[in-house]
């Protein structure tokens, strides 16, 4: 008999986690394991703000899927469409060939994208905090407003150019501001122009409190760090609209800035909008086991999907962290070979391990498993938990060396010209227009089925 085609699409946390424990449960001859994914590696997408600043490389948070997974065929390319009652997926491939992936089992583990909103401007001249090529188009962008502003006469530019705002207090807003300020302040010494005065640091959130998760002990440290640093944290305020040269707040104030970081939250990806299935404020819903109920073989997690959190109970669904993904992951294969060997499905449940907060140098908060610490003791758990989260021990390795080496040598603050001639627009670094409407999924399948 064929073996069952297994397709995983996405290569984060949860993809990745999944299809390594089905090489490992599943013999060669049990099924043949297919990954959907854009890029050749998985992102330790917690570390992306140490690459923004240069503590990192940005090879070093790249972990490789071929590194990972040994007989997994990888399909280099993202999907655009899901047919479920036809049980294809369409694929565009890094050519931007479309091909159809038949499955007999698909795991749905698409992760998501920066949400936005219909704020003037923002689209066209906000910069994110989501993939590889946004943190390292960051670094490239700040430094060279640094460049420009140390060479220029005109007050005003200069200004707007060392004005930086950052939108967001969860945590990749606060680590972004955190570590990038602390980049700022280090290359000041190799721009002896610049009056350290004019370099100005935002940070805003709507909510009415810094990172809530963390509670108001850690909340208000993290907070008093920040604001003993010189960034200016504002709460309460959202953008009201974005030009080439300021943001203005919706409480009225208007920012001189060239550089806005969005990391206002996150939504599922698009390809979920792909399918006929009932969904939870954009991620799909699922059962406790993981299971897509409308159809059969598909399972759904990691950030697209609402996976009930039973450690909480009163329905409350998983948040999307990396935690929660690579443990899903892990039961959605144990489940899927439940399936293959007519065994019992499990439910997904874990309780948090806790939280770290990474604020750059010695400063960090963090509370794993409940404790409450901040300072050096809480900057080790951070960078522990990091180390031991990561999967192989190569990039254990590199993520080590890096942060020696930045705390010995510090950094040169050279640039790499990435991108530096195109308009660097959300919609380019995501990918967000590529997916396909319901309609046009099931005419691709069929066209490219008659193909084939």
């Amino acid at each position: 008999m064929e073996r069952p085609r297994i397709l995983v699409v996405g290569g984060g946390f949860a993809g990745l986690e999944c299809a390594r424990r089905l090489e490992r449960k599943l013999a060669p001859s049990e099924a043949q394991i297919t990954l959907v994914a854009p890029f050749s590696y998985q992102l330790y997408l917690p570390l992306l703000p140490h690459v923004a600043a240069g503590v990192l490389t940005p090879q070093s948070v790249a972990v490789s899927l071929r590194r990972s997974l040994r007989r997994t065929r990888i399909v280099p390319g993202g999907a655009i469409g899901v047919d479920p009652r036809s049980k294809v997926c369409i694929v565009r491939k890094i050519t931007d060939q479309e091909v159809v992936e038949p499955y007999d089992y698909l795991v749905l583990a698409p992760g998501s994208v920066t949400r936005t909103f219909d704020i003037p401007g923002l689209t066209d001249h906000a910069r994110g905090m989501k993939t590889l090529a946004e943190a390292a188009y960051v670094r490239d962008h700040v430094i060279a407003q640094l460049d420009l502003a140390a060479d220029t006469d005109d007050q005003a530019e200069r200004e707007s150019r060392l004005g930086f705002v950052v939108v967001g207090g969860g945590y990749a807003g606060t680590e972004t501001a955190a570590c990038l300020q602390r980049l700022t302040t280090a290359a000041l010494d190799r721009y002896p122009r610049l009056d350290p005065r004019l370099i100005k640091w935002h940070l805003i959130d709507i909510a009415p409190k810094l990172m809530p998760e963390l509670g108001d002990h850690l909340g208000s440290r993290a907070l008093r760090v920040l604001r003993d640093r010189g960034i200016e944290v504002s709460l309460g305020v959202s953008v009201a609209k974005v030009d080439d040269t300021s943001v203005t707040f919706t409480d009225g104030r208007v920012i001189p800035s060239r550089t806005l970081i969005w990391t206002a939250g996150v939504a599922a990806s698009p390809l979920i909008g792909t399918l006929d299935a009932e969904t939870v404020r954009g991620r799909i819903a699922v059962t406790a086991e993981m299971r897509v109920p409308q159809f059969e073989g598909v399972f759904a997690l990691g950030d697209a999907a609402a996976v009930p959190d039973l450690a909480k109970g009163d329905g409350a669904v998983c948040p999307p962290t990396a935690q929660h993904s690579a443990r899903q992951g892990r039961r959605v294969a144990d489940n899927l070979v439940a399936a293959l060997r007519n065994q019992p499905l499990e439910p997904y449940y874990h309780k948090d391990l806790g939280l770290v907060v990474d604020l750059g140098g010695k400063d960090a908060v963090s509370k794993p498993v409940g404790v409450e610490m901040s300072g050096v003791p809480a900057q080790l758990v951070a960078r522990g938990y990091h180390l031991m989260a990561m999967r192989t021990n190569v990039a254990k390795f590199r993520v080590g060396c890096n942060w020696l080496i930045n705390a010995t040598a510090g950094d040169d603050f050279v640039r790499i010209n990435f991108l530096a001639r195109q308009p660097a627009r959300l919609r380019d670094f995501e990918y967000t227009g590529v997916y396909l409407s319901k309609d046009q999924v099931r005419e691709h399948a069929e066209a490219l089925r008659a193909e084939h």
